[in-house]
């Protein structure tokens, strides 16, 4: 009696090309913008040596350590083929909360921290609660959610000022205290990049959510739970950004009601550079935080060269179009090569 072994069918196989192949490009656009940014920062350091002094890596790490959060966060929503423009908003309306919160008292970190994460959470449930089962928009949704809590911070600020003197030190103390040279920020941000990553790659709710960018029609006859899985991702997203908010509150100091105001296309930009499609279903945080960093160094490395500002915004538009002009032809060619292994 002879054993037989039966071969993959042509679905499967296809399955797992695309899958190979669609790791292949963007493992190799995080390793482009990771050269990119290796070039940018060696041309900057020659044109100008104390870009790179002790001072001026601390603060590379610390500009680029609130946005790599926002960008984290943002990923895990775009992924399944949505958006958050209410981030910014979200970073404001917590670091307001926060300073309020502790302004002439003696609270730590970690209660500020917290406070940050629930307001945050809420505004991502209200987003995710009108997408996934109201089934407006994200782009409708997360504009208005924009707009409406600029409104409300606003309105509860009436021009106040929370100011650092008003902040206990602790709080100050997380913002410009480090442990071995390194300031605490970026530690806080890499540890919820790497915990994001490992969840997204290890967990079946992580990678249900790639599912669901790729194809919902797809991810819906599998199984997969769509709403309750787009209603975490914008939870999540709200969480992070409230985060991100006590974060600021503890970076600066003092803060107004429009801190972070007009982040929202940064946040997004740094998601589409880094890998991050913008149709969903593909990329990694890492990228995203690659491409967090690679704008912010953008940003630093134009300052110190003291070239104007305004270059910042539009290099940024540009990376933002070739990223997107990149996917869109990828795409393209990954599903005429599929099609032509199909047929084979």
């Amino acid at each position: 009696m002879t054993a037989t072994i039966d071969k993959p069918t042509a679905p499967a196989e296809a399955g797992r090309s695309a899958r190979s192949l669609v790791d292949t490009v963007f493992r190799a656009r995080e390793i482009s913008i990771a050269g990119a940014l290796v070039l940018l920062v060696l041309f900057t350091w020659i044109a100008e040596p104390r870009f790179l002094n002790d001072q001026g890596v601390k603060d590379l790490l610390l500009n680029a350590a609130i946005l790599v959060l926002l960008a984290v966060g943002q990923s895990v929503v775009v992924v399944t083929r949505n958006i958050d423009l209410s981030v910014g908003s979200v970073v404001g309306l917590s670091a307001f909360a926060c300073g309020k919160f502790v302004s002439g008292t003696d609270h730590g970190p970690l209660l500020v921290a917290l406070l940050g994460i629930a307001v945050g959470a809420a505004c991502g449930l209200v987003s995710g609660s009108l997408v996934s089962f109201g089934k407006v928009p994200a782009l409708v949704v997360t504009l208005g959610m924009l707009y409406i809590i600029q409104g409300v911070d606003y309105w509860w600020a009436e021009g106040e000022q929370i100011n650092a003197a008003d902040v206990p030190q602790p709080v100050l103390d997380l913002g410009s205290g480090s442990v071995l040279g390194i300031p605490y920020l970026p530690l806080v941000s890499f540890a919820v990049l790497a915990a994001t990553a490992y969840f997204l790659r290890t967990y079946r709710s992580g990678r249900e959510l790639y599912a669901i960018g790729s194809s919902p029609e797809a991810a819906r006859l599998a199984g997969v739970p769509i709403r309750r899985r787009v209603l975490g991702a914008y939870v999540f997203s709200g969480a992070v950004a409230g985060f991100a908010g006590s974060l600021w509150l503890a970076r600066f100091g003092t803060v107004v009601a429009d801190n972070a105001h007009g982040w929202e296309l940064t946040v997004v930009s740094a998601v589409v550079v880094g890998g991050v499609a913008i149709v969903g279903g593909t990329g990694t945080v890492w990228g995203a935080a690659l491409g967090a960093l690679l704008l912010t160094t953008i940003g630093s490395a134009l300052s110190v060269l003291k070239v104007d500002s305004f270059w910042e915004d539009a290099i940024a538009g540009a990376l933002l179009l070739a990223a997107i002009s990149v996917d869109r032809i990828v795409n393209v060619r990954m599903t005429r090569a599929l099609r032509k292994r199909s047929a084979r």
